[in-house]
């Protein structure tokens, strides 16, 4: 009896210990694969499906940006801060022109020469711009989107203007004489200052009126629904697509009967109608894009250099213009001199042995086919892509050269291309290897404009970071950055959707993110402000030549220079 009971408790102690055992097994089983994950999720990424958002009566933002550290956080208010335009008037609805800026009535009177006498080259001219209304009265504020140049036809030669505004109805247009001979001068009103209250307007209130579609499709079911990064709440769940790698955030809503993995391919949607009952201030040929009449003389004669005057040079932003036109051809006043490439076996002979990617919008694609259409023995190689959209690629076998290009991700006003060719250029770049036979070039601008210039400084900030890391795994790899460039605006569409005032806050923000790395620009703005040309959104021939040809300079600089 006695053995009985003893055997009795060796098996209930038995069991307990084995119990304790499966439930230390267990317990330590789930602390190791929580370890296994933490590690695996810090040192790869893992693709996962796009994740559904619940409906908006939860809680959806309408413009969800990606989250930013404390530094990019400051540096982004700093950029907001720099940009910041002058106050602009409120509007009434109905919108009466009569105290709006009227070019027409406006006038710039060039001032005379500091300390009198003749102009000669190196010297500053300035110019005095006054606005006036409808009316014809003096305006008594500021913020107009003005351009200005200088130029001679007869000598092929142009210079932009840098403008000042006083705030108080009056400008200043800023010019270095750099020619001998007559210099014209062009002062052109963009939008007037009331145009910009509605600019901005647009960009807080309907940040996506241009839309996106994306079509989904499995076995014989297909749908379509819209997309962006502001994407209106509704009772219809959301298809979040942001990216796993950059953060960069990408909304769809969910179709109906199919889930957000079937996605295949993304497209332009189209415009949205009735936003605006502005239009009178973007009228071709009243206040969009018109000249300013000069107030008595609109040109000077300049003279050659006067004896002990310095050279003229600029490589700073700001402190003068980054080159001009004589002849046609376009003149560096950088630190890099800009040669000229006039022949394929002159532009061959510099690319020899480079792998030159190119990373961007349409305007950078420009470029891919100048230089695929330049040199004889690049010959495209059939990717099965989408001329306009790539990815596209040129080899030129015998000499060592290769060309790519391939846009950059959403937002993409494109025809239809498929979802998985929607690559970010911080991706991409974290791709390349790098080192002296490498050139990135990259143009990121004309997409972002319809949306708040916060969706644009975060971009860059992901590009930036992804340069940085380029940069210090291969120092010698060489960045090329292609600025934006103004355009043809023609009515109140594109003005609201591609207007140059979105552009010039875009070239702001670019050009002082930028500054503190070794990268190089090409000052497209500049460059398409200084020539004869009408404004497009693709520059024409000329200019593009002469944009390779700068680009071009920096892969191979002369030696000595």
């Amino acid at each position: 009896m006695k053995f009985y009971l003893c055997n009795q408790k060796l098996r209930t102690c038995l069991g307990y210990i084995f119990l304790f055992l499966v439930v230390f097994i267990f317990f330590l089983m789930l602390y190791i694969m929580d370890m296994l994950e933490i590690k695996v999720n810090t040192t790869f990424i893992i693709p996962r499906p796009a994740t559904v958002t619940p409906p908006a009566d939860l809680h959806y933002d309408f413009c969800k940006l990606k989250p930013l550290s404390t530094n990019e956080a400051l540096e982004e208010q700093r950029l907001l801060e720099s940009i910041a335009w002058p106050e602009t008037p409120s509007l009434q609805s109905p919108l009466s022109l009569s105290s709006t800026s009227h070019p027409a009535h406006s006038a710039f009177t060039i001032l005379p020469r500091w300390g009198g006498g003749q102009w000669h080259i190196g010297d500053k001219l300035e110019v005095m711009i006054q606005m006036h209304d409808f009316q014809g009265h003096l305006k008594r504020s500021g913020g107009d989107v003005l351009l200005a140049r200088l130029h001679n036809l007869t000598l092929g030669a142009g210079v932009a203007g840098q403008v000042l505004d006083h705030l108080n109805g009056s400008y200043s247009a800023i010019f270095t004489l750099l020619w001998e001979g007559s210099a014209q001068v062009q002062v052109i009103l963009v939008h007037p200052s009331e145009a910009v209250t509605e600019l901005q307007r647009l960009n807080t209130e309907h940040p996506d009126r241009i839309f996106f579609k994306s079509q989904f499709h499995l076995g014989s079911v297909t749908e379509t629904t819209t997309c962006n990064v502001c994407l209106r709440p509704t009772q219809q769940p959301v298809c979040n697509y942001t990216d796993l790698r950059t953060n960069e955030p990408w909304f769809c809503y969910k179709p109906k009967n199919l889930s957000c993995d079937t996605r295949i391919s993304n497209f332009n949607g189209g415009y949205k109608q009735k936003i605006s009952s502005m239009e009178k201030l973007f009228q071709r040929g009243v206040n969009l894009k018109v000249a300013i009449p000069a107030s008595g003389a609109d040109s000077v004669n300049v003279l050659s250099k006067q004896d002990g005057q310095s050279e003229v040079a600029s490589s700073s932003v700001g402190s003068g213009p980054s080159g001009y036109y004589f002849q046609g051809v376009w003149r560096g006043l950088g630190v890099t001199p800009v040669h000229q490439f006039n022949s394929s076996s002159a532009i061959t002979q510099c690319l020899k042995g480079k792998m030159v990617h190119m990373y961007g919008d349409s305007t950078m694609r420009q470029w891919f086919e100048y230089l695929d259409a330049a040199i004889p023995d690049l010959k495209a190689f059939n990717v099965h892509s989408q001329k306009t959209i790539g990815p596209l690629m040129s080899l030129d076998y015998k000499n060592n050269i290769l060309v790519t290009y391939r846009t950059h991700g959403p937002p993409l006003r494109s025809v239809s291309v498929p979802a998985i060719e929607l690559h970010y250029i911080a991706n991409e770049l974290d791709e390349v290897t790098g080192g002296r036979d490498t050139v990135i070039v990259l143009g990121i601008w004309a997409h972002f404009g319809t949306f708040p210039i916060e969706f644009f400084i975060r971009r860059l900030q992901t590009i930036r970071r992804a340069i940085v890391r380029l940069l210090s795994r291969a120092p010698d790899t060489l960045i090329v950055i292609r600025t934006g460039n103004p355009k043809g605006l023609k009515a109140f569409l594109h003005a609201s959707t591609n207007s140059d005032w979105y552009s010039l806050q875009q070239d702001k923000v670019l050009r002082d993110m930028f500054k503190e790395l070794n990268v190089h620009l090409v000052d497209a703005w500049e460059m398409v402000v200084a020539h004869h040309l009408p404004h497009q959104l693709h520059p024409q021939p000329p200019i593009i030549k002469n944009m390779i040809n700068v680009l071009l300079s920096y892969i191979c600089p002369r030696k000595g220079q």
